[in-house]
């Protein structure tokens, strides 16, 4: 019984993520290849370097995603300060920049010889993107299989989501300017406004006035879950149509996306490991030390995706870098479940709360 309770904390969808999106790609490369008609003419459908039919795509994807943010939970900040302060050091001051470091020692030395140096930048860009924008709603999925402290967990994320108003922009362009890629700044400012302040406050008002007319339970009972097939469609499409555009290249250089994957998968396990021990050192317990290792370890990959197409376009290296990062995510983070199950008597118990 305890193994399908914990099965079930994850969706279908969710469970096999990365088999939608390998057959998105096979999708995609196809119709890149064969029908290339059909990215040429979604090119012509773009506003300042953004287009528009992706963006409203991912836009349907980010807003339930801020649907399930209470931002009211924010008021609980100070009651355990301890892991909210591992979370933000692990996710802004140590990600961004060893997702850089990594990205830089494999793209430009160890596979130099396999990859041409402006698709290693591009590359290299789309890991910073990646690594600059830390989870928002998978990290619900990853604590509840490691029966995580939801309303912890919920802290973690809102709060994530505040700062990346702040801290994304300067952080991924401070990395960028690094790697001398030119930086266009109003459309990375056009990126966050679209992909996370205008679903962010959708998300607030909707939270606000459907919560005020029928109730907290209808919303996060009813109204949510109404996104859930909403979300998975706009997430495959804007797969596909990426694919479309990055077709001939993945044809052309079938071993880059396992290039890229390996930096994206030692980034994963180092910044889950230093959360992680982290939180063991502060002798954390364990259901605030698990989600706090799963967030920085996860990665807001819509952001990504949203980011890297407006800066770069559709048919960039950075845009395929953000996609397999997608394609890594679930396989690799469940292994990060399972190390984080197994290793509960690390921890101590939580406090029981006195009635």
């Amino acid at each position: 019984m305890k193994r399908e309770k914990k099965e079930s904390a994850i969706g279908f969808f969710e469970k096999y993520l990365t088999v939608w999106v390998t057959i998105c790609m096979i999708i995609g490369v196809l119709i890149g290849v064969y029908l290339p008609s059909i990215p040429e003419f979604l090119g012509n459908f773009e506003y300042a370097n953004v287009s528009v039919p992706v963006a409203v795509l991912i836009w349907l994807m980010i807003y339930p995603m801020m649907l399930k943010i209470d931002f009211q939970s924010i008021k609980e900040v100070g009651e355990n300060p301890k892991g909210l302060i591992v979370t933000w050091v692990s996710n802004w001051l140590i990600k961004p920049f060893s997702m850089y470091a990594i990205g830089l020692f494999f793209f430009t030395i160890v596979f130099k010889d396999f990859i041409s140096a402006e698709l290693a930048t591009e590359y290299l860009a789309g890991a910073v993107i990646l690594g600059a924008a830390p989870c928002t709603a998978m990290v619900f999925v990853w604590s509840r299989l490691t029966k995580g402290d939801p309303a912890y967990t919920l802290v973690q994320v809102a709060t994530n989501d505040l700062i990346i108003l702040i801290g994304f922009i300067p952080i991924v362009g401070l990395l960028l300017g690094m790697s001398n890629i030119s930086i266009p700044w109003m459309t990375l400012f056009l990126s966050i406004i679209l992909f996370v302040i205008v679903p962010l406050l959708a998300g607030v008002v909707s939270r606000i006035v459907i919560t005020k007319n029928k109730g907290k339970t209808y919303f996060e009972k009813s109204f949510i879950p109404k996104f859930n097939n909403v979300t998975t469609a706009g997430l495959l499409l804007t797969l596909i149509i990426i694919f479309s555009f990055q077709g001939q290249t993945i044809v052309d250089n079938p071993l880059d996306i396992v290039l890229i994957a390996i930096p994206l998968i030692i980034q994963t396990f180092f910044i889950f490991f230093i959360t992680y021990l982290w939180a063991k050192a502060w002798k954390l317990p364990h259901n605030i030390a698990a989600p706090a290792g799963l967030i920085g370890a996860s990665n807001f990959f819509e952001l990504a995706v949203a980011v890297a197409i407006s800066i770069f376009g559709l048919g960039s290296g950075a845009a395929l870098a953000t996609v397999v990062g997608v394609l890594v995510e679930v396989p690799v983070m469940l292994q990060l479940v399972k190390i984080v199950n197994k290793t509960k008597d690390w921890f101590p118990e939580p406090a029981k709360t006195v009635s």
